[in-house]
């Protein structure tokens, strides 16, 4: 260590996790490595054995694990205070770029080099969730069974296009019936019973039912005011009421509700064109901080574009703070209500279950992902059906998508240097 493993001050750790909070680019896999390194290797404020038994309790819960990570080492260092602290420190310098850059993007909508320019984002974007799908499936596919259900879950989103939800709540059931039967399917095995199986006590139940009593109602605080000012015909109502709803099924990271978003904002609400989707996930890989941090493009875009009695500029503003908050709002929930409770999760055999068919469930979310996005960037004119009409292949496109796989996987280079250059290519074949 390069540093004293003696506990910090608060202004240390405040310091600490600005620079985390302004580095962590590269999606949760890096963020977390970033955490490991500057909290645990070098000033070993917590300890690797802790570290990890939290990273599996953040992936227990919904919502981005590298947000909640870094809201538990504050919880576990500082309490609620350094929570908050450290959880906000992750997701603020994200999220103010992040409004810069759609604010950018409404503005500039329109302009014939934007277009051009973002021809090659979205591009790009088709290798880096096939990317992301081969590292997700990967590490998460160690059985047949788990092969079996990332196909389960593939199919009825493509062909039948079943609601997100209800593919994760089913996985999550076959996962925890199969856990008690057969656990070498999901590559688990019973946990011996422990000590910290007992009961709880009576206090941490009142605390923990204090927790989630607290922080609903700072959840849907924001909710209750555009309710009772605007009603619940205003775009912002609908926005607040369907971000809180994916903030609870938002198991195996953004990759793995985009898919379900973009359904829902393009063809449900009419917020978005099919293309935009990928524009706003091209954005939000370029800024620090988790990549759900594309809700708020989607929930500022969403408002600016139908502000009823307000401002395109300050409907946009409030759309995006209302996203940002109903999406990280219930983090911190989970954190403060669950962190308690962490040695006994990990003795849940059921929940270890449900959450191990989730992630394989989670590849087949993915993948359909990735084809949605593919037909939507590669051609011009798709289907009701969700069939591309072949004639509309824009080659262009096509040709940039294939650049970008090959220096991703090819030349092994970074997704800001990919986004980069295919930002470029779009510009320069725009003449074409």
């Amino acid at each position: 260590m390069d540093e004293r493993a003696a506990a910090p001050t608060f202004g240390e750790f405040i310091k600490a996790f600005g620079r985390i909070g302004c580095l962590s680019f590269g999606g949760p896999a890096g963020q977390i490595a970033l955490m490991q390194h500057e909290i645990v290797d070098r000033r070993g404020w917590v300890e690797q054995g802790a570290f990890l038994r939290a990273l599996n309790l953040c992936h227990l819960l919904p919502g981005p694990e590298a947000q909640q990570l870094a809201t538990w080492i504050g919880w576990r260092l500082f309490g609620v205070r350094g929570g908050l602290a450290a959880g906000l420190l992750f997701v603020i310098p994200g999220a103010l770029v992040m409004l810069g850059l759609s604010l950018l993007y409404a503005m500039a909508a329109g302009l014939g080099w934007f277009a051009a320019l973002f021809l090659g984002i979205k591009a790009a974007v088709l290798a880096v969730v096939a990317q992301a799908l081969m590292r997700v499936a990967k590490r998460a596919l160690g059985t047949r069974f788990k092969w079996v259900l990332a196909a389960l879950a593939a199919i009825p989103l493509t062909v039948l296009h079943a609601p997100f939800p209800l593919v994760i709540l089913g996985a999550g059931v076959i996962g925890a019936v199969v856990s008690r039967t057969r656990p070498e399917w999901l590559g688990a095995h019973h946990a011996p019973t422990a000590a910290a199986d007992r009961a709880p006590t009576h206090r941490l139940v009142l605390q923990t039912l204090g927790t989630v009593a607290a922080w609903g109602a700072i959840w849907a605080l924001p909710l209750v005011a555009v309710f009772a000012l605007l009603g619940p015909h205003h775009v912002l109502w609908q926005v607040g009421l369907f971000f809180s709803r994916l903030a609870v099924v938002t198991f195996g990271g953004a990759y793995a509700v985009l898919a379900y978003m973009a359904q829902q904002a393009v063809s449900g609400y009419g917020w978005l064109m099919p293309g935009e989707m990928a524009d706003g996930l091209g954005l939000a890989e370029t800024t620090p901080g988790p990549l759900i941090m594309v809700t708020q493009f989607v929930g500022f875009l969403a408002a600016w574009r139908h502000p009823g009695e307000l401002s395109p500029l300050v409907a946009g503003l409030l759309g995006a703070g209302l996203t940002t908050w109903v999406t990280f709002a219930p983090c911190f929930l989970w954190i403060f209500a669950c962190a308690p409770w962490m040695e006994r999760l990990e003795h849940a055999e059921r929940l270890q279950g449900a959450l191990a068919a989730i992630t394989a469930a989670v590849v087949g979310v993915i993948a359909n992902l990735a084809l949605w996005f593919a037909l939507h960037v590669l051609f011009r004119t798709v289907t009701p059906g969700g069939l591309p009409v072949l004639a509309s292949l824009d080659w262009r496109a096509a040709l940039i998508a294939a650049g970008a796989a090959a220096m991703l996987f090819g030349l092994k280079r970074g997704i800001m240097e990919t986004l980069a250059a295919c930002a470029l290519g779009g510009l320069a074949l725009s003449a074409f």
